[in-house]
């Protein structure tokens, strides 16, 4: 029986299950990745992903006031 992704292609097969000792090598090699990256590192990328949102033109809802450089 294959499985299927549901959200966004019925006919495309999930990617195969890994399990055993490899899937916990797997795991234990994204969290380091993953916890290694500093609070303030994140916090900026948030600021900057912040930022690029509010300049969207396009964007749904109430607008946020940009700050302008240089007008």
């Amino acid at each position: 029986m294959e499985r299927y992704m549901k959200p966004s292609d019925p006919a495309k097969p999930l990617p195969e299950c890994i399990e055993g000792p490899e899937a916990s090598q797997r795991f234990d090699g994204v969290m380091t990745k993953l916890l290694s990256v500093s609070k303030a590192t994140l916090v900026e990328r948030e600021k900057e992903y912040r930022k690029q949102v509010a300049a969207n033109p396009n964007r749904r809802g109430p607008k946020r006031k940009v700050k302008r450089v240089g007008s």
